[in-house]
């Protein structure tokens, strides 16, 4: 092997290390923030409302930029950004899981009988339930075990992000009230999103419909 191979993928493994802890770091650092914030008491007259509403803002940015990720590494050429995807998504999903729970547990104090309620007659309350139900099943499969195991259909369940990303926006924005100038913005990432994870899968699929003809 040349050395200028070596030297090469030499650098592909720094970049990949450096773009992994970049990730974990992003990832971390809302946790971070909230405790420092909880502990030198800096989050306002209603801290449970702060953090419920921060753990529901950093959930829908990991999402967004999970989904974000295939364009971009399509615009840029760099084909090691995708190994982030996954590690994206999870946190997208622990930040709904703990926005969830702050509803629950600290707000509601598991009263689950108005919790249930609450999930039946609020639509912004029902909506965002719904995303984060329909994110379990992916956060569960996302291994490689399970790519495996669910084959072609694995990239079929996982299209869900995109409706559960698009009701996360929604419940965002039912819920921003006043303020709709983020909601607006996380909606347009979505709509430009949508469109080209459209057009992609309309290049894909007019050539098999060729190809059929063909035969």
């Amino acid at each position: 092997m040349s050395d200028s191979l070596v030297e090469l993928q030499s650098r592909k493994r720094l970049r990949l290390i450096i773009l992994r802890s970049v990730t974990w770091f992003a990832g971390l650092m809302p946790t971070v923030w909230l405790v420092w914030r909880f502990l030198d008491d800096r989050l306002g007259a209603n801290p449970i409302e702060e953090i419920l509403h921060r753990l529901g803002d950093v959930s829908l940015i990991f999402l967004l930029v999970t989904l974000a990720i295939t364009p971009l590494r399509a615009v840029v050429g760099w084909n090691e950004i995708i190994k982030i995807r996954r590690p994206l998504g999870l946190f997208g999903f622990f930040y709904l899981t703990m926005h969830f729970l702050t509803y629950a547990v600290l707000d509601q104090t598991l009263d689950f009988e108005f919790i249930i309620e609450d999930v039946l007659e609020r639509p912004y309350i029902s909506i965002g339930f719904t995303a984060w139900i329909l994110l379990i099943p992916l956060a569960i499969t996302s291994t490689k075990g399970w790519i495996r195991r669910l084959g072609k259909h694995w990239k079929k369940l996982h299209r869900l992000a995109y409706v559960a990303t698009i009701m996360g926006v929604v419940h965002f924005y039912w819920q921003g009230k006043a303020d709709t100038y983020w909601p607006t913005l996380a909606a347009m990432l979505i709509t430009v999103l949508m469109i080209y994870r459209i057009r992609n899968s309309r290049g894909r699929w007019r050539p098999q419909v060729r190809e059929a003809k063909n035969r």
